[in-house]
């Protein structure tokens, strides 16, 4: 099943997104549902850096669009899609002379269905891991829903009631005109004047009885406005601001539309009822008439019941974001944004009557250029909502005297400086008029890429920890986040990443990294100052920028093997070396690298001498300078020590605990094989490194200790022991691909430039010799030497 029908099939909540997705004119969504299996079929990532294969994609895309064209030919019955797929050929033209732009979009495209998808699932997985919550959650809409369901029978009622009030009233008042115009005797007039006495009292009885219900009424519609205001919209608020920066909430608006919806109708019903009083009393009044003194009051009540619940169903459903940006809330100058706001008040006469319009606070000053107003209108809600969706919006900085920006008292940096959005409209209907408004959640506004970063650490402290969006002010005096917050935040963004969030062994490695060994963390706090602008100890780069190189390391290349759980991620190396000396030779763990700025992953794994005993030897970290050439999987499958009489094996059998290492990777591995493999110039000048385990004489022994060390613990053996009942014969004494056996005779012949080739091994790969943390097992990851000592290892 390919990614776009996966797409089709999502709940509600997700394919609105999708639809959401492609309300652009960017990459039209006809085109992406006719060409879906030859568009999820390309490497568009790939194009987007390779001009040739860019301009290759581009004529084959062309090319498509005129097969599809004619289909719908034949077809006689799509006169619309061929129209438009001639438009949009025209349209692609334009991008003849950088296709690579295009190819750029389209992998946009592709990674942000991806990213529904994933959220989808995750939605699904917490929904079962939050059993509880969940269960509080689906009370209290059943709580709503039932005094929803209790108003509107009232007001059922009431409409019955106020028809036998009108009957009553019209009865009585014939019987008293009668009454005045018959002539008849004194003792029949004296019957005539106790019975209308009594209709009076009856009227007067059910005029009182009808100013009660409808009090009463406006009692359990307090009660319920306020659940809805103070509790559901405020707790989908709350999930809407962490989903921001994340966690997979829901932020349907499904239910708060119809809840909404449903008592805003029957508050205007109330309406109309007091109106009907004011026609019966038009048409008669009496002493001490109860309505003329009651109902007032009972007006300005639901008047202000109306105009509260008209205007906190104004809110905004999508928050700014760029195409191609960071993430929600980070806006860059001059780069078109997107945001939706959403009426939760669904009526059908008000659809293209209210126009929206959009402004930025005054904090710096900015233009706002684009399309500035909207009207709200159904077309743009799959569910047909009362939607405005501005998709061109543009922040231009505004030049303030010499040509200066807007500064703060406090000379907070811009990614610090906060603003808001604000959208404004006019409510006009049934008599009643009310001017709405709501905003965005801060933004961050940057004048450059290289701002990204710092801007996003903003977006998630404040929406950490801050749950008033108003507080524009937040980083003047920024609290600190206790531990289980900030390790949720965490969570979050490896689960946003890689579909898996951290376990509890990961966020203690992190805490203790923090804060030091402690029976409980709940209590401890980290700073705004320790997150984002303090160097960690003996290193250059903050907490925050070592964490986001990680994350953008499992974002591009590790985002399987993090979601199935292959990487144990974060570790502490003292821990890793207890867990693996417990496990059978060969056994292996990835961790995370602590000394990377941006992002890095090793590998460590256990071997044995022939006395038994265990030492364990870790590869200098992978970056994404690596991964970006050579896969992950690829490099464990073809990792390779030389060992006794000059055997190539490769000491990674089991991903820890005990999973065979094929079992684990083995779907990953490359495909291709031969001449075809992208990875085989690589292969080629594979240096691999005799093992210290052995005596070899061929390799200079400071050379040989500086790239390949044990753990500081035992001696160096001569031979594996033969009978370690820890040792797996079958993985180290398997037959390697000859592909993958580049030997001496091979690299010495006259097809091959040895020096060329190791230059540029080491310009591409960087041959991970460099040691990484002081007490680190250092490695190389096995491209090899070639077995001779006269070649050099360093260009």
């Amino acid at each position: 099943m390919t990614q776009w029908e996966r797409l089709q099939q999502l709940d509600t909540v997700y394919s609105q997104r999708a639809f959401d997705l492609y309300n652009g004119d960017e990459f039209p969504m006809e085109v992406r549902h006719y060409l879906a299996h030859w568009i999820e079929g390309q490497d568009w990532e790939r194009a987007s850096r390779d001009s040739s294969q860019a301009a290759f994609l581009f004529q084959v895309l062309l090319e498509n669009l005129d097969n599809q064209f004619s289909r719908f030919v034949q077809e006689k019955e799509s006169f619309l899609l061929q129209r438009n797929f001639r438009r949009y050929k025209q349209n692609f033209q334009e991008y003849q002379e950088e296709p690579y732009t295009l190819a750029t979009i389209i992998h946009w495209f592709l990674v942000k269905e991806k990213g529904i998808l994933n959220d989808a699932e995750l939605a699904q997985q917490v929904q079962t891991l939050q059993i509880q919550p969940a269960a509080m959650e689906l009370e209290s809409q059943r709580q709503v829903e039932k005094r929803l369901k209790d108003l509107k029978a009232k007001v059922e009622v009431m409409e019955h009631s106020i028809r036998c009030l009108e009957e009553q009233q019209d009865e009585f008042d014939f019987k008293y005109q009668t009454h005045l115009m018959d002539s008849c005797t004194e003792e029949e007039k004296k019957k005539q004047l106790e019975g209308l006495q009594k209709m009076l009292n009856a009227l007067d009885n059910c005029r009182r009885n009808f100013l009660s219900d409808i009090s009463a009424m406006l009692d359990a519609a307090d009660v319920l406005h306020s659940a809805l205001i103070n509790e559901e919209l405020v707790e989908w608020k709350r999930r809407q601001q962490k989903s921001c920066i994340g966690a997979p909430d829901d932020t349907s608006l499904e239910h708060l539309e119809k809840w909404f919806t449903q008592i805003i109708e029957c508050m205007f019903q109330l309406q109309k009822f007091l109106q009907k009083l004011d026609e019966l009393v038009g048409k008669m009044t009496y002493e001490n008439d109860p309505i003329p003194v009651r109902k007032p009051p009972l007006k300005i009540r639901v008047d202000t019941l109306l105009t509260h619940l008209i205007k906190s169903s104004f809110v905004v459903e999508t928050q700014p974001s760029m195409p191609q940006g960071r993430g929600l809330l980070v806006l860059r100058t001059n780069v078109q944004f997107s945001v939706k706001v959403r009426l939760l008040y669904k009526v059908p006469e008000l659809n293209h009557v209210m126009k929206v319009t959009v402004s930025i606070d005054k904090f710096r000053k900015f233009n706002v250029l684009g399309t500035l107003s909207k009207a709200l209108n159904m077309a743009e809600s799959m569910n047909g909502g009362m939607v405005a969706d501005f998709r061109h919006l543009t922040l231009k900085d505004q030049k303030v005297g010499g040509g200066g920006k807007g500064i703060n008292d406090l000379s907070l940096s811009v990614t610090e400086e906060l603003h808001r959005i604000n959208f404004q409209t006019q409510f006009d209907y049934q008599g009643l008029s009310v001017p709405l408004e709501t905003s965005s959640l801060p933004v961050v506004v940057i004048s450059n890429s290289s701002q990204q970063q710092s801007a996003w650490a903003s977006v998630l402290w404040f929406n950490m920890l801050c749950p008033d969006p108003k507080n524009i002010k937040f980083f003047e005096t920024s609290p600190a986040a206790t531990w289980p917050q900030f390790g949720e935040m965490l969570s979050w963004q490896f689960l946003s990443c890689g579909k898996r969030g951290l376990d509890n062994d990961q966020l203690e490695t992190l805490a203790i990294k923090l804060f030091g060994k402690q029976q409980s963390y709940d209590n401890c706090k980290i700073s705004w100052t320790k997150f984002s602008k303090e160097n960690l100890p003996d290193t250059n780069f903050t907490l925050w920028v070592w964490l986001d190189g990680i994350l953008n390391l499992v974002k591009l290349y590790l985002s399987d093997l993090w979601s199935d759980g292959s990487i144990m991620g974060f570790i502490s190396k003292g821990k890793e070396r207890l867990l693996l000396k417990k496990k059978q030779n060969g056994t292996f763990l990835l961790r995370f690298s602590e000394s990377i700025k941006d992002g890095g992953i090793t590998f460590s794994w256990v071997q044995y001498a022939n006395d038994a005993t265990p030492s364990v030897q870790t590869v200098k970290p992978f970056t994404s300078t690596d991964l970006k050439q050579i896969a992950l999987p690829d490099i464990l499958c073809n990792f390779r020590i030389m060992v006794a009489e000059n055997i190539p094996v490769n000491p990674l059998c089991y991903l820890y605990p005990n999973t065979p290492k094929d079992q684990a990777f083995g779907k990953y591995y490359s495909e291709k094989t031969g001449e075809e493999n992208p990875y085989l110039k690589y292969l080629k000048t594979k240096l691999v490194f005799k093992s210290p385990m052995f005596s070899i004489s061929t390799i200079d022994a400071d050379l040989l200790s500086s790239i390949l060390d044990s753990d500081g613990e035992s001696t160096v053996p001569h031979a594996f022991p033969p009978t370690s009942p820890r040792i797996s014969p079958s993985c180290l004494q398997q037959s390697f691909p000859e592909s993958a056996e580049y030997n001496l005779e091979e690299a010495l012949s006259t097809d091959n430039d040895v020096n060329y080739t190791l230059q540029e091994f080491l310009n591409g790969i960087n041959l991970h010799i460099l040691q990484e943390e002081p007490d680190g097992f250092i490695l190389d990851p096995g491209f090899q030497d070639l077995g001779n000592p006269n070649i050099p290892l360093t260009p």
